[in-house]
């Protein structure tokens, strides 16, 4: 049987297991409090994790790394600079505790966006660096798992081969499927065979020759895809065949950040708060204590999802919005900045 997601609502699921995969990063298994019940979803996407921190509940956005129809879902999870979620879940989760889940999202995935035919086969190329790695990854399994016939190159950029998240897997995965080729290219590379450089135009011609009869998956830290993209753009990749993950912040503008203050309202909460132009909503929001839940604070999982009724602000992204949303005045609030006094309603 498989679990069974309440509409937009958390959920609680039970950490069952916890593990290194790297010195600073982990995997956690989550399952249903029974144990017993399996979940579904496309492989690529993520759920926004909730846990309570110094008597709050706090939402971080995590990719899945599990298969689809397991009886657990996996995150892997890195330790961040002053990162309040990953950090907690890093040093303070125990297995037995729970946590708070939203169903999985995205739009980065390999059922909606399935490789191409090119020459009568499917053809993929997954890139990543760093944490970026668990999505695609999840594609790559989903692939191999359910014997699809897809021909796969994973290429993976890291620091050094112990820094590589699942790079076991990776090897095993390169030595029994015919299929699956990797290419690691890494910073330090020591005593290892793999090659060692940054990735660059050449290196990706060098690494992936066939790069052009590929689908390509992208994930990793935002100016490493901006680079990619370049790389590709400039070889003459048809980019319609091209698709990223991007859990990229918005943030205010300092120069703006001594404008003379702005009043966001917020009449249910009976709440009226200062701010300034250029300020992020959902900051200002949780700045003041009010019920919002702030995951991927990129703009692509939805959680923040509020109307405006009155004022104006400007988006950089209504990804997970319908045209009827919009028009009624709905915006997500972590990729919202203010621009005017605004009167909000949280749903």
């Amino acid at each position: 049987m498989f679990f069974e997601w309440q509409g937009n609502q958390a959920v609680t699921l039970r950490c069952v297991d916890k593990f290194h995969e790297t010195a600073d990063t982990v995997s956690i298994k989550l399952a249903d409090l029974s144990e017993s019940l399996c979940f579904e979803f496309k492989a690529g996407q993520f759920i926004s994790l909730g846990v309570e921190i110094d008597g709050k509940m706090a939402f971080r956005a995590y990719s899945l790394s599990s298969l689809s129809g397991d009886d657990y879902l996996q995150l892997t999870i890195k330790r961040v600079d002053g990162g309040k979620v990953s950090n907690y879940l890093l040093d303070q989760l125990l297995i037995g505790d729970t946590v708070q889940a939203l169903p999985p999202a995205g739009d980065f995935n390999c059922i909606d966006h399935p490789p191409l035919v090119v020459e009568g086969q499917q053809k993929a190329l997954l890139i990543s660096a760093g944490c970026g790695i668990t999505p695609v990854f999840a594609m790559a399994k989903q692939w191999l798992h359910n014997a699809s016939g897809v021909d796969v190159t994973f290429l993976h950029i890291a620091r050094s081969q112990s820094e590589t998240i699942y790079l076991d897997e990776l090897e095993t995965y390169h030595a029994a499927y015919a299929d699956f080729n990797l290419a690691l290219l890494l910073k330090h590379r020591g005593e290892t065979s793999y090659p060692e450089g940054r990735l660059n135009a050449t290196w990706l011609q060098v690494l992936v020759p066939d790069f052009k009869q590929r689908t390509v998956y992208l994930c990793g830290p935002n100016p490493f895809m901006q680079d990619v993209q370049g790389y590709l753009s400039e070889l003459g990749f048809d980019m319609a065949n091209f698709f990223q993950e991007s859990f990229s912040p918005v943030t205010k503008d300092s120069a703006e950040a001594h404008d003379a203050g702005l009043n966001v309202k917020v009449p249910d909460f009976s709440q009226s708060i200062v701010a300034h132009k250029g300020q992020v909503l959902a900051e200002v929001l949780e700045g003041a204590g009010l019920p919002l839940i702030v995951a991927c604070r990129s703009g692509i999982c939805g959680s923040c999802k509020c109307k405006v009724r009155e004022g104006d602000v400007s988006s950089t992204s209504m990804e997970t919005l319908t045209a009827e949303e919009i028009e009624q005045g709905y915006v997500l609030a972590c990729s919202s900045t203010l621009e005017s006094d605004v009167e909000v309603e949280l749903g």
